[in-house]
């Protein structure tokens, strides 16, 4: 059989967009049980300073950007999809699709202590096993980049603020026999560098 190549959804809205709202009115809509068929691309662009652009221009109303992040899946090596019962469409991703905005941290100094972070379209996760932080080379400044998983393959890029804030938060801990620096949360450690990276 001849290999049949995905065309381009281009500009055309999502047809099966109606059908999302109800459910993400009621905290979210069921990505798990639905199956639909792949449609190609969307002109849909997510920066890496989080703003969501459509067709080129920035999508200016909160809601409708938070109804998008509702309905997406994938991540990695996968690619960025948005869903409905009726379709499936691809999407690109400069960086992460979410940006950490806000921090919070419980339980400061004890062993319960654990951050809390909020995301740009309103996902509220807990730093721990579940919702690890990750850090990588920042190639354009030679420092790191933290992130943090939020559902399935969807993670947040942690902002300049917020990361500071984590440095500041930050201690010292053995790890199979190396000095690391990191953050504790949820019962977990997550190591950013050796310890003699960041104090040099």
């Amino acid at each position: 059989m001849e290999k049949q190549h995905p065309q381009k959804a281009g500009t055309a809205p999502l047809r099966g967009l109606g059908l999302v709202c109800p459910d993400a009115e009621r905290g979210g809509p069921p990505l798990h049980l639905w199956d639909p068929p792949y449609c190609g691309e969307i002109d849909i662009r997510i920066a890496a300073d989080g703003i969501w652009f459509h067709n080129g221009t920035p999508i200016s109303r909160p809601a409708m950007v938070r109804l998008f992040a509702s309905i997406m899946i994938g991540g990695e090596e996968g690619g960025y999809f948005l869903i409905t019962p009726v379709e499936k469409v691809g999407i690109t991703v400069d960086d992460a699709p979410f940006l950490a905005v806000r921090m919070e941290v419980q339980d400061r100094g004890r062993t319960s202590q654990t951050v809390v972070l909020t995301t740009n379209v309103g996902d509220e996760v807990e730093v721990g096993p579940e919702h690890p932080l990750t850090f990588v080379t920042d190639t354009a400044t030679a420092g790191f980049k933290p992130y943090v998983l939020v559902r399935g393959g969807l993670k947040a890029l942690v902002g300049r603020a917020i990361t500071y804030d984590l440095v500041e938060l930050a201690e010292t801990r053995t790890v199979d026999g190396t000095e690391m620096f990191g953050v504790r949360s949820g019962g977990a450690f997550f190591a950013m560098a050796r310890a003699g990276e960041m104090q040099g």
